[in-house]
């Protein structure tokens, strides 16, 4: 009895340490995203000064009273992040299915993303502020510049290119069908909670889907033209929205999507099943 108690205990506990990791990493998303969102909406309105990417933001968090520790709040809540993915990927997730190979590899894989976030963001923190707030744009074109030096090089930026156009189809069509209601306590979501989950998980989703397709389509040009040039970061492909016919008013809706995207993050901080 003893033996099992004390098992229940280091569930209970192991348990607990998840959902705090959980809960704190998709707040800290969410406070990126909304950053970022906002970052985008002042360059569709003519300033365009600010990066609008992660860089951007955490250089705007950086300028805000107490921004010291709100960057080391940050990068904590990307740890638990990646620790949230990693238990993901080593125990299986929540949810149908939640302990095959189609569920924990993507865990792994965003597992290692989130780990590089927190430690440019902890980086960022302390100090070093070349690594969380370089631009994304020559970050993706130093990288492509990289692989394509390699061989077959330009086939894997291509490769590359399309698996994250699919990748931002496929995240918009999921937002669309409101594929999260599957993750959430929807039995704990008043009226006025689920539209708002509803509103900014559509919304959201849609425009996130939208840039991942956009960067996408801009990695398998450059491959295509063996110009790593070609190759956009966030920022860049969020300013290549006004530039379409639809002007800038096209980047302020995928602005405010993003921006959406975060409120709905900091709902799954609340709502999500972990």
């Amino acid at each position: 009895m003893t033996h099992t108690n004390r098992g229940r205990v280091r569930q209970a506990a192991n348990g607990s340490a998840r959902e705090w990791a959980a809960r704190a990493g998709l707040t800290a998303r969410g406070v990126i995203y909304l950053l970022v969102g906002v970052l985008a909406l002042q360059v569709a309105f003519g300033d365009g000064g600010k990066q609008a990417d992660r860089g951007g933001a955490l250089a705007a968090l950086a300028d805000k009273p107490l921004g010291a520790a709100m960057l080391w709040a940050l990068g904590l809540g990307l740890v638990g992040m990646a620790l949230w993915r990693l238990s993901e990927a080593l125990f299986g997730a929540v949810g149908k299915d939640g302990h095959k190979a189609k569920k924990r590899l993507p865990a792994a894989a965003r597992f290692v993303f989130y780990a590089f976030v927190a430690y440019s963001v902890l980086s960022f923190a302390a100090g070093d502020k070349g690594s969380g707030s370089g631009s994304s744009d020559k970050q993706s074109r130093d990288v492509s510049a990289r692989v394509m030096d390699a061989p077959a090089g330009q086939w894997l930026v291509g490769l590359v290119g399309a698996g994250i156009v699919i990748a931002g189809v496929v995240i918009a069509v999921q937002a669309i069908r409101r594929n999260y209601h599957k993750k959430l306590k929807l039995t704990e979501l008043s009226h006025r909670a689920r539209m708002l989950v509803d509103v900014t998980g559509v919304g959201g989703g849609t425009a996130r889907g939208a840039v991942f397709a956009a960067a996408g389509v801009f990695a398998v040009k450059a491959a295509i033209e063996f110009d790593p040039k070609e190759a956009k970061g966030l920022d860049d492909t969020l300013r290549s929205f006004a530039g379409t016919p639809l002007g800038p008013w096209l980047l302020v809706v995928i602005a405010a999507g993003l921006a959406l995207f975060g409120v709905f993050s900091f709902a799954l901080a609340r709502w999500r099943r972990v």
